[in-house]
Formats: structure tokens, sequence, C-alpha cells
């Protein structure tokens, strides 16, 4: 089959790789019919993430039609099954599982002791992403390898297009799990670093979630004006001082709620301490730029939370942590609990309270897919978000 593998830094090709088979009597394998580049298949784009090797097959938002299915998820999975296929792998029977912690399973990494060595313990397999989560083969493929696939699968109905789905693989449920660590109450501004693919998402799961005010800060125009069209305020770094107008639109008091949809690669270059940690990086003294995370601390409302979908991958320098203690402010983060809220998800897709294709600027063929990552990158031809079908 096809595939699109790492091979190094930013050096993303489409090659011939065998076709997976059953290895374990709780797999399935699945045809792709649609699959998607992800702002965190970025961070293994440029390297920033350890734990790649040269082979790894890329992607973790896939969905498509199971096509063969191991002896034990029979009772679950049947050929012709039309499925979206979680980020996370997920046993569905550790004690994290049951109590819907599906990000942290304690089975599916493979190379959870690798995992617990740089982690303190083990967290879920990721598709698609470093031997740290368990070396997967990803989903920008023909086809893909579903381990424990009894559990780790949406079904979803005949009849609603792939690009109206495809996001409650990842993106769709990590903006609502952001919104949703908030707990937004109807007198909240909700503050949101980043307007790309998750910060869409967050953006219209804090409208729907009822928040007062929804403020969104990015530089990109083309993202600022879909953040807009979602119902956001916006700020463009590159016109104003963020932590000014923030202080504007909440009368001196701050954002109740403040939300890192940008990770480890913060952008911001006029600022000391984004320049600081660009040379850090360089020199390996540090491994993510949480500029982002500095100016959430600062203009936060005292009282407030900080939620943190961006992936950050090792060590940050420079929090102002007296701040957040100081301020008694909540920190919440942690990869997607996807399984926790899709059957919500799906039904207001349904209803049409949200269609998540909105978010889609490309779409290509998987041989289109390596000059699509420089492109989704560099943000060139107003690439926002980037579908892809084998």
């Amino acid at each position: 089959m096809k595939a699109l593998v790492w091979h190094g830094t930013t050096d993303i090709r489409c090659d011939s790789v065998p076709d997976p088979e059953i290895e374990q009597p709780r797999d399935a394998i699945i045809k792709v019919t649609s699959c998607a580049i992800c702002g965190s298949d970025l961070h293994l784009y440029n390297h920033f993430m350890p734990g790649m090797k040269s082979g790894d097959i890329m992607g973790h938002e896939t969905m498509g039609e199971v096509v063969e299915v191991g002896a034990e998820a029979k009772g679950k999975l049947k050929v012709g099954d039309r499925v979206v296929i979680p980020f996370t792998i997920i046993c569905g029977e550790c004690e994290q599982c049951k109590r819907g912690n599906f990000s942290v399973c304690e089975r599916t990494n493979r190379n959870g002791n690798i995992a617990a060595k740089a982690f303190g313990h083990t967290t879920a397999g990721l598709f698609g992403y470093t031997h740290l989560t368990g070396g997967y083969p990803g989903g920008q493929a023909e086809y893909l390898r579903v381990p424990f696939a009894d559990a780790t699968h949406i079904k979803v109905p005949n009849g609603i297009p792939d690009e109206k789905l495809l996001f409650l693989s990842d993106i769709f449920p990590t903006g609502w799990q952001a919104a949703v660590q908030c707990d937004i109450q109807p007198t909240d501004t909700v503050a949101i670093w980043g307007c790309g693919p998750v910060g869409q998402m967050t953006i219209r799961s804090a409208v729907l979630l009822g928040a007062k005010q929804v403020i969104a800060i990015d530089r990109i125009p083309e993202r600022l004006a879909m953040a807009e069209a979602g119902g956001a305020i916006t700020i463009n770094i590159d016109e104003d001082s963020v932590i000014e107008r923030l202080n504007e639109l909440t009368n001196g008091k701050g954002p109740e709620k403040c939300i890192d949809a940008v990770g480890m690669e913060a952008h911001a270059t006029a600022t000391i301490d984004s320049m600081y940690d660009r040379v850090k990086q360089a020199t390996m003294m540090e491994t993510d730029r949480p500029h982002v995370l500095r100016e959430m601390a600062y203009v936060c409302r005292p009282a407030g939370t900080l939620s943190i979908p961006g992936v950050y991958g090792g060590l940050l320098d420079k929090i102002p942590f007296g701040a957040i203690m100081n301020k008694g402010l909540t920190i919440r983060t942690g990869q997607t609990h996807v399984n926790r809220w899709t059957d919500d998800l799906l039904r207001r897709i349904e209803e049409g309270q949200i269609d998540p294709s909105f978010v889609i600027t490309h779409t290509v063929s998987l041989e289109e897919g390596p000059d699509m990552y420089k492109v989704f990158r560099d943000k060139q031809d107003g690439c926002i978000k980037v579908v892809i079908k084998p």
C-alpha cells in the first residue's frame, strides 16, 4: 500500500509499504477513506518530539471502512462497518479507561516502559505519534491496523459525508475537552490563543457551551477571519498588544478562562521571551517554546482557569509559577479522552448544531501529502486544514 512515511526532519515521503495484517485477536483492518494532517504532526515534521524513527507511518486523524476483523473484535465490529478511529488507542478495561480517562489507558502503549521513564508513568498508545507512545503505524495510508479495535473505534452512520465526521478522531473532541475543562459559566470571557484547527474547534465549543464572550488570538488573517465567523472577537498579535486588548475587553479584570491551543511551537516573534526560547531551543537547552503559557498566566483573572490542549513535549523555562500560585489559577491539561465525548458530539453533528467541515481548506491525494506538510506548516495558500483522500 501507499503511506506517508517519516524519514527525518521535514522529510515526509509517499512510499510503498507492506499492507497491515491482523496481529492480535482484538485487531481490525480498515480501508482508509479520509485522513488529515494535524498540527501535532508538524511537531514530528519539524522533529521537536523525541522518539521518531525513519520509516514510521504518519497520521492520527483517520476514518474508513472495516475490511477485516480479529476473532475477539467480532462482537463489536463487522466487515463493512463505517468507523472513525480515535487517535488514542484504548483497551476499555483498565482502571483509567473505566473512569473515562482514555488518553492515559494503562495497557495500550507497547513501549510503556519508555514512556514511564520520560513521564513517570505510561500513557496510552497513540497512532502515528513517536515510539514514546507505542510506535504504532499511523493512518495517513491506504489501510490501517487498529489494535484493541473493539474499543478503539467510533461507529458512524451512512449518509453523512466523511468531512463532517473525520474530526471526531481528534480536533473536535480536543477543542471540546479544552472548553469543558474550563467549566464555562454564562458570565465568562474565554480567551483562546491559536486559531489553527484545534483553536477553531475550541472557539465553536466555547460558544456552544454558552460563554458570554469568546476572544481569539492569532496573527494569520485567514485564521482570524474564520474565528470571527465562528463568533469570536479577534486579536491580531502583529497589530495589538494581547494583554492590553484583553484588559480592555474585560474592564481590566482579565478573562476568567484562558486556553492554549498553540502548544510547544509558539510563533510570537516580537517579544524578548520568544527570542530567548528560540535560542535555548536551538542550543538544546529547552525543548518547547512556552510564550503562550507565560502570557496566559499573566493576564488570566485571579481564581481563573488555564486549559491546555496544545501539545508540549518536554522541558519549559521561565514559567511564572509565582503568578499562577498567588492568583489561585487552576491548570487543566492532557491529551484528549476522545471516546468520552464522541457520543454527544456525533449527536450535535447529526442535529446540525455544528458542521466541523467548515475548517477544511485543502483536499488532496496521498501522493500530494508530502508537499502539503510544508504548505500547512508555512501557512501558505490560506491553508488551515488539510484532508487527504487515499
